[in-house]
């Protein structure tokens, strides 16, 4: 049964607006209204409507053409209505960061109706607050579009990406669900580091790029997002240049899900892209890989909200509701297929993520450890690029050692993990598993510098070497292999894969690079070099355990394992830090970097003295003597039984540093 704004819709009359009086919002769409060229007395508008379409043979004939001249002139407000495979694209805009991505993307879904203007606002697609705190974008979104060219109606489905090297996992992803790029550059900027690394791995996916950069500018195509110049010219490009996907409607369902995340009432959300067959609401799902079967009670697009929808065929991007609890059962790169009718083999899914960066993170409050893993459960599978693994500290308690993409990628995963789940937390600094090879044949793996053996119990210690290809402009190859062999680094070889570009392979262990390592990379390079590694081993190193004493007492959560020739520098940057950051005690209070019983840094705290002698206006100097030296007693009895505190803004402090000087 049709409404009676469907009515109107089919016979072309405007449809009721509000009325801008607050306390009767709609009252006026059942107010009279005349007509705007006859001369006929005005009637209830809702009558008219009924009136207009009954059933008649101008009617019947006429409603056709008033649906096709709705979809030319109003396009984006049918977006569910279904087009044949030929005429679905699947793209995403990859760019440099701050180059302008998620501006355009307003702007495509302006003029293609999909957000009206009432709704919009900046960076609409960026839906947490964090990514409009930083003017970044952190997740991947995706939003199906409908525009109209020579009268005929196109599926467009986008997909905005990160544009910080941190989050180039989340590109890779998008990339693999679509058949054509949008490159954009800012020409006040021109092309940077990761506009390249972009078009790389786009190329790697066979993927149509507007334009090509680097490879052939002519079809650039010239537009500013922010005045609105251009934009219908890239989507007429989108259309004639991204080739549509295959025609495979007619095999076995495969989809391959290219983000997930967990929501509190429904469950696991999967967002996917169907590449073979097609899905149904109420059809029993397989995961290939996890081996988990459901019902999918919802199936929907993104348009850029979710829309419900009964059917999603070869090449569509959807999401998939179907009342999933755990985590671990819908992952990223997974494959969907049906139950009853499986496909011969999943799609080959993502590489894995390699981190860079490693740390822990434990709860300031121990009850919160659940909490905690729950948590790093949940983001994982919205942040398919982190790793975690449980680890004990004697001072932190239990937490994880997470691996990261990179320092700013450790950021937003521990800000985000304070916003979103109400955890406050602690982050120490880097470390590796160490091989620890003792007198009596046993061999202990060490993560921990307690866990570490006793000098006379252990014959060597051995730590992971990996090694480490740097790509980079000529320009910078002096600055790169000063840093790898500032790290420890083995020169290997360099070669040069272009007239101006080169290759230098580095062997270095893997403590070196944990840090900060990537962020100098980028620094000496002006953002323009990149790097991978590759594990080759545990070889055997000169080692030590550098123990921190405050007042004579072993801090263990202090220790570290340093390298003997960076031993020095580290203790006596620690002891400077704990200097400045312990506070003052009624007793002297010495604070000593040790390997062993051997002190290599020391610093000592001066004690608060109380003026003793304010009282002696006049008198003999015995009576001074006598007074100063109760004092000294007292002290010295105060330092034998005394305990000092250590604060724990002096934990966080050292462990800051020990990122920097490790």
């Amino acid at each position: 049964m049709l409404m009676a704004s469907d009515f109107c819709r089919l016979a072309n009359f405007p449809r009721p607006q509000p009325t801008t009086n607050h306390r009767g919002a709609w009252r006026g769409s059942c107010s009279p209204r005349p007509f705007p060229s006859d001369g006929r007395p005005s009637e209830p508008w809702a009558f008219r409507c009924l009136r207009i379409a009954r059933p008649s043979a101008v009617s019947r004939g006429r409603s056709v053409s008033c649906r096709a001249a709705e979809i030319t002139t109003d396009p984006g407000q049918d977006r569910l209505m279904k087009v044949p495979i030929s005429n679905i694209r699947n793209f995403c805009i990859i760019a440099h960061i701050d180059h302008g991505k998620s501006t355009l993307a307003d702007k495509l879904l302006q003029l293609t109706g999909t957000v009206q203007k009432r709704e919009m606002k900046e960076q609409f697609l960026d839906n947490m607050d964090l990514e409009r705190e930083r003017g970044i974008t952190i997740k991947l979104q995706a939003a199906r579009m409908r525009y109209i060219l020579e009268n005929e109606p196109y599926c467009l489905n986008l997909i905005d990406t990160p544009g910080h090297v941190d989050f180039s996992y989340e590109v890779s992803r998008s990339l693999a669900a679509c058949e054509g790029a949008l490159l954009v550059v800012d020409a006040s900027q021109g092309v940077e580091a990761q506009t390249l690394a972009n078009v790389y791995l786009a190329l790697e996916n066979n993927l149509e790029i507007i334009p090509i950069i680097g490879l052939d500018c002519s079809d650039a195509i010239h537009c500013s997002a922010k005045e609105g110049i251009g934009i219908s010219d890239i989507l007429n490009a989108i259309i004639t240049r991204i080739p549509p996907p295959k025609d495979a409607a007619g095999n076995p369902l495969r989809a391959l899900i290219f983000d997930s995340y967990y929501d509190p009432y429904r469950g696991v959300i999967v967002y996917f892209r169907v590449v073979d067959g097609t899905i149904k609401k109420g059809d029993k799902i397989y995961f290939m890989a996890s081996g988990k079967d459901y019902i999918a009670d919802e199936i929907g697009v993104l348009s850029p909200n979710q829309l419900p929808v009964d059917e999603l065929y070869a090449g569509e991007v959807g999401y998939l509701s179907a009342s999933i609890r755990s985590v671990a059962d819908a992952r990223v790169g997974d494959t969907i297929t049906h139950f009853g009718r499986r496909a011969e083999s999943s799609l080959p899914g993502y590489e894995e993520a390699r981190p860079m960066v490693f740390c822990g993170l434990f709860p300031v409050d121990a009850d919160q450890f659940p909490e905690l893993r729950d948590a790093l459960e949940k983001l994982q599978l919205n942040d398919a690029a982190l790793k975690f693994e449980p680890e004990t500290s004697s001072a932190m308690g239990f937490g994880f050692r997470c691996g990261f993409l990179g320092l700013l990628h450790l950021e937003i995963v521990q800000e985000r993990l304070e916003r979103e789940y109400n955890l406050t937390l602690i982050t120490t600094a880097p470390s590796v598993v160490y091989r620890v090879n003792c007198i009596n044949g046993d061999t202990i793996d060490c993560s921990n510098p307690t866990l570490l053996p006793e000098p006379g119990k252990r014959r060597q210690i051995e730590e992971p070497f990996v090694k480490i290809e740097m790509l980079t402009p000529k320009e910078y190859i002096g600055s790169l292999m000063e840093l790898g062999q500032e790290r420890r680094g083995e020169f290997k070889e360099m070669n040069f894969i272009t007239e101006n570009r080169a290759s230098i392979i580095y062997e270095l262990p893997l403590a070196e690079m944990v840090g900060d390592f990537f962020d100098q990379l980028k620094s000496r390079s002006k953002g323009y070099a990149s790097m991978e590694y590759t594990f080759v081993g545990y070889r055997e190193s000169e080692l030590v355990k550098l123990d921190i004493h405050i007042n004579g007492e072993p801090v263990e959560p202090l220790a570290t394992i340093v390298h003997k020739d960076k031993a020095y520098a580290v203790g006596r940057a620690l002891t400077q830090k704990l200097k400045e950051l312990i506070p003052r005690q009624m007793f002297k209070v010495p604070i000593q970097a040790c390997i062993g019983a051997k002190v290599i840094a020391s610093e000592s705290l001066s004690a608060i003295r109380k003026d003793v002698l304010s009282k002696c206006y006049g008198g003999d100097i015995t009576r001074k003597k006598k007074l100063l030296k109760k004092q000294a007693e007292g002290k010295k009895r105060l330092k034998a039984i005394g305990k000092v505190e250590v604060p724990q803004e002096a934990f966080m402090a050292v462990l800051r540093l020990e990122k920097e000087v490790i």
